[in-house]
């Protein structure tokens, strides 16, 4: 049965998404999940009944975010109260993962708490919460009334989730595998997201055919360490991400592959061949590297060192002279020297980045370099951050200005900030600006690129009106 309010209208539900791109996927999903329910989706937690927080533990300040925001949303649940009606507040993702109960005794307006394996029993979470709350008044009701689910399943989530309805103009992500077994020093992804899980073979395929047929052109293959994909095939066997590839590239409509992130360790020579073989396999890929200096490098159990890194973006480049790469940064990890800093600068310039992410190293509960002596001064990760992304950002708009005056297929996905404008990605994730009609969302279509800049380009249609269908 479909739950509506009092007056008769569909329940809303608000997700608000943090954090990296599987966290998107999750969020479609939940909402996928939550659409036989009869939720719709609201366009702010003011018009909604559900607010769901999907949440992100990578970045600095995390929990305290969350935190901030679901004291924002208490007060906008105690008006609701007021005017007799109710708001259900959840959090989700990997910081619901790693506090579990703690959110609810922090902040008891919380009704529901959901690991990152366990989303897809929302609906059994709702039930309980509201026969929790029957027979009880609404303005009374008792902290630790909360629901919690942060187990991981025997049953992988995606053995019960309904079929994908996400296509954003043209793109869709499509989650193959999660967790990982590397345990860098730095990382929770381990504690949060579990260990290594590669989806079937026919399940990928399977959703990959519906979000084509659905409208997707360009698919992006997600997980916290990609590469290491090693699903089940149909006969039994096991499949590389590169096999996966391979097949995925093969069904009509696909038009654009990406997939991401990736780790240096599982960058094998199959794959690395799929760059030159697989026309539809864009040419940026991001291989985060973290430090260039090996004495780092090992101390954050990252198991492979420089040369080695160097080595595989002179293969990448070998198998497609086009390749444009981006990376991750971590500066002041324990212990880091200038002569480490300098080492990884070095590197940057060594290997010239499209884009990078960049961040000061900071401490994360349960992980082994919470515990490392030898912190680095902020005022040091300061000056250190700055300096870096000075470097990657040269390196990014260099890259821009080098397309300039080229032409490229552009695939439409958004207005831009001005009027008249639309915006689109170019095969290496560049975003382009030109003067278009909205009707080019989701169509791939030639643009010249007149001028870079630090983070976009500008363009310009190149035949002239381009007749869309509405």
């Amino acid at each position: 049965m479909k739950d509506v309010r009092t007056d008769g209208q569909p329940k809303r539900v608000f997700i608000r998404t943090y954090g990296c791109q599987m966290n998107v996927y999750d969020s479609d999903r939940m909402a996928d999940v939550l659409r036989p329910l009869g939720y719709a989706l609201a366009e702010g937690p003011e018009q909604a009944d559900l607010v769901v927080l999907n949440t992100c533990h990578i970045r600095e300040h995390a929990s305290e975010k969350v935190y901030s925001e679901l004291g924002r949303l208490r007060a906008v649940k105690t008006e609701r109260r007021a005017e007799g009606r109710d708001l259900t507040i959840a959090v989700a993702g990997c910081v619901a993962q790693a506090e579990g109960e703690e959110i609810i005794r922090r902040q008891p307006a919380v009704d529901i708490v959901v690991g990152s394996q366990a989303y897809h029993r929302l609906p059994e979470l709702l039930a309980q919460v509201a026969r929790k709350a029957a027979g009880v008044d609404p303005g009374k009701r008792q902290p630790g009334a909360g629901v919690l689910d942060t187990e991981f399943p025997a049953e992988s989530k995606f053995d019960h989730l309904p079929s994908p309805q996400g296509i954003r103009a043209g793109s869709a992500f499509l989650s193959i595998q999660e967790g990982c077994d590397k345990f860098c020093t730095f990382c929770v992804v381990p504690y949060t997201r579990g260990m290594e899980y590669s989806r079937p073979v026919a399940a990928v395929l399977a959703e990959a055919r519906q979000l084509i047929e659905a409208g997707a052109l360009e698919l992006t293959l997600l997980g916290q360490n990609v590469n290491a994909y090693h699903g089940e095939g149909p006969d039994g066997s096991t499949w590389s991400l590169a096999r996966l590839v391979r097949a995925i590239g093969e069904i009509d409509g696909l038009a654009r592959l990406r997939y991401m992130t990736s780790h240096p360790r599982d960058m094998d020579d199959d794959l690395i061949a799929a760059h030159g073989d697989v026309p539809q396999l864009m040419p940026y890929l991001h291989l985060p590297v973290q430090s260039g200096s090996n004495r780092i490098l090992e101390a954050m159990n990252r198991r492979h060192d420089r040369d080695l890194y160097l080595r595989i973006v002179e293969r990448l480049r070998n198998a497609r002279s086009d390749l444009a790469l981006s990376s991750d940064f971590i500066v002041g990890f324990p212990g880091e020297s200038d002569a480490d800093f300098d080492d990884t600068m070095r590197l940057i310039e060594q290997v010239g980045f499209a884009s990078a992410y960049a961040f000061r190293y900071s401490r994360r509960p349960g992980t082994p370099g919470a515990a490392l002596v030898d912190q680095v001064p902020e005022n040091v990760k300061v000056a250190r951050l700055a300096a870096l992304q000075a470097l990657v950002a040269k390196q990014a708009r260099d890259f821009n200005e080098s397309k300039a005056g080229t032409i490229v297929p552009v695939l439409f996905a958004e207005s831009g900030r001005k009027p008249g404008q639309i915006m689109g990605k170019t095969p290496w994730l560049q975003s382009v600006y030109v003067q278009g009609n909205p009707r080019l969302f989701s169509h791939i279509v030639d643009v010249r690129l007149i001028e870079g800049y630090a983070n976009s380009l500008s363009g310009e249609i190149v035949v002239g009106p381009v007749e869309v269908a509405a």
